[in-house]
């Protein structure tokens, strides 16, 4: 895989996640949410939309430049804290329903093509 590519895989995860966010945010909330936390309201769907056009922002933005083997390394610890996010708002304080827990999965595929792109990105820069 090369940097590029695992550049786009990220970036696609952000608009897919960010797309479903800003533009259907009334059905992340109904489906991600447990009930006991759900709030269906005006300002709960403006605020996931906003939530969802930063991610759109920056899977646009990871479309259109180049990161550097310091930019994948630097970006996959900073989805570490994710992790313990998702840990304690599915399993400590059942905020994410199994649906929820897509935000799980994407920072992991991230995290993987995070390490992918870095170590094509090494090689790339060392020849």
């Amino acid at each position: 895989m090369t940097a590029k590519i695992a550049q786009h895989c990220i970036a696609l995860v952000f608009l897919l996640l960010g797309g479903w966010a800003l533009f259907a945010p009334g059905n992340v909330i109904d489906l991600a949410m447990s009930e006991a936390y759900r709030e269906n309201t005006f300002l709960t769907r403006f605020i996931m939309a906003c939530f969802g056009s930063q991610a759109v922002l920056f899977g646009i933005m990871a479309l259109v430049t180049s990161w550097s083997a310091r930019g994948f390394a630097v970006f996959a610890a900073a989805l570490i804290p994710f992790f313990g996010f998702n840990y304690y708002f599915h399993y400590e304080v059942p905020v994410l329903t199994s649906i929820g827990m897509l935000d799980f999965a994407g920072n992991a595929v991230m995290f993987v093509l995070a390490l992918a792109g870095w170590r094509a990105a090494r090689r790339g820069e060392q020849a």
